[in-house]
C-alpha cells in the first residue's frame, strides 16, 4: 500500500498530518488491509522516518520514498543523500525491514530531464512528444551517480520508481520498480511490458498502480486532465474565509466504487500471475479530494484512494475516530490480501 505523509507539489498533500494519525492509519493498513509492506512517500525526512519506524513496529516492510519534487538534479541528489543517511539509522533499528527508493518518475518530477521548468510543462511535453521523451536523456547517468552516493551511507536494498518509458540501468539497483498503470491504450501491451522487466532476473515490484472512483476510471490510467475547479480550490485555501467555500469539480462523473474495486482486483491478479514480487496500490488516503453527497462537490470521484475523506471534517461509521470511510475497493483489497 502506498501511504503519503506529505508529498509537496503546489502544496502539501497531507494537511491533516499528525504522528498519532499516521500510527493509527498504518495500524489499519497492517491489520485490516492485511498488507505486508507499505511505501511511505513524502518530502519531510523526519515524517518518513517516524512513519517507517511505526510501520516496522507493526511488522510491515517500510519502503521509504523521499521526494523533493520540482527541484534541480543537484538539489535533489543532496536531499536524497540526506534521506539515505537517516534511513540507515532506521535500518539499523529494523534490519531487513527497510528499503529505500532514490526517486519517483524523475523525468516528470525533477527539473532537467525533460524540457520544462514546471511539472505541468513537462507533462505537456511528454504528452505531445512521447517518442522524443523516450530517447536518450540525462536520467540514467543521474540515477547511476545517485545510487553510488546512496550506497556510501545506506546499507539496505535500494530501488527507483520508474515510468515505463524511462531508461534505467537496473544493474545499479537491488529491486526493479515501475509505476505501471493499466489503461485502455496499453491493455494489449501490459503483460508484454511487465515481462520485459521480469526477464532482467531481479525482483520486480510494481511501485504504483491504481484507479479512480468513477465510471470509466478503469480505462484511464494515471494520466488525465485535472477535474477540480482551480478557482474554487484556491478560494477554499484562503485562511478562515475559505472555509465557507467548498471546492467543486469541473465536470460531474458518475461515482462508481464497484468499478474501482473490480479494476484493482483484475490488476492484482494480472501482476500476481505474471510473477512479480510485489505491488503497491495507490493510495490509502488523499484528503485533498474529499467525498460529498452532492456530485458537484464530490472530488473523490477522481481520487485513487481506498478510503473516502469526508467533507467538513465529518467522522466515519466504520472507523468513528477517523474522518474517512472505507470504499468498496478497501474491502476488495483487504479480502484479496487476506488469502495470500
Amino acid at each position: 500500500m502506498l501511504y503519503d505523509v506529505g508529498r509537496v507539489l503546489t502544496g502539501n498533500w497531507r494537511p491533516d498530518y499528525h504522528p498519532d494519525l499516521v500510527r493509527r492509519e498504518l495500524a489499519v493498513i497492517a491489520g485490516d488491509l492485511h498488507c505486508t509492506a507499505v511505501k511511505i512517500c513524502g518530502r519531510d525526512i523526519s515524517r518518513l522516518i517516524l512513519a517507517g519506524d511505526a510501520a516496522a513496529e507493526l511488522g510491515l516492510e517500510a519502503w521509504l520514498c523521499p521526494e523533493l519534487w520540482d527541484k534541480s538534479p543537484q538539489a535533489t541528489a543532496a536531499y536524497i543523500e540526506a534521506a539515505a543517511g537517516a534511513a540507515e539509522q532506521l535500518r539499523r533499528r529494523w534490519p531487513d525491514q527497510v528499503v529505500l527508493s532514490v526517486g519517483t518518475e524523475l523525468s516528470l518530477f525533477m527539473r532537467g530531464i525533460l524540457p520544462g521548468r514546471t511539472f505541468a510543462r513537462r507533462v505537456r511535453h511528454l504528452t505531445g512528444q512521447p517518442r522524443q521523451a523516450a530517447r536518450e536523456t540525462p536520467l540514467p547517468e543521474y540515477l547511476t551517480q545517485t545510487a553510488a552516493t546512496v550506497r556510501r551511507v545506506f546499507d539496505g536494498p535500494i530501488t527507483y520508481a520508474a515510468l515505463p518509458f524511462e531508461k534505467v540501468d537496473w544493474d545499479e539497483f537491488d529491486i526493479v520498480g515501475v509505476d505501471h498503470y493499466w489503461h485502455q491504450r496499453n491493455a494489449e501491451r501490459y503483460l508484454q511490458a511487465l515481462q520485459r522487466w521480469l526477464d532482467l532476473g531481479k525482483p520486480v515490484v510494481i511501485s504504483e498502480f491504481g484507479f479512480r472512483t468513477r465510471t470509466g476510471g478503469g480505462q484511464t490510467g494515471a494520466a488525465g486532465p485535472e477535474n477540480i475547479n482551480g478557482l474554487s480550490m484556491l478560494a477554499h485555501s484562503v485562511p478562515v474565509a475559505g472555509r465557507r467555500i467548498q471546492p467543486r469539480v469541473k465536470a460531474i462523473h458518475e461515482r462508481n466504487e464497484a468499478e474501482q474495486a473490480t479494476s484493482l482486483l483484475r490488476q492484482l491478479e494480472i501482476i500476481d500471475h505474471a510473477g512479480a514480487d510485489g505491488a503497491f496500490v495507490h493510495t490509502f488516503v488523499f484528503p485533498l479530494m474529499p467525498h460529498d453527497d452532492n456530485p458537484r462537490h464530490d472530488l473523490d470521484t477522481d481520487s485513487f484512494a481506498l478510503v473516502k475523506t469526508l467533507s467538513r471534517g465529518r467522522r466515519g461509521a466504520a472507523y468513528p475516530d477517523m474522518t474517512w470511510e472505507p470504499k468498496q475497493s478497501f474491502t476488495a483489497v483487504a479480502d484479496y490480501y487476506a488469502t495470500r
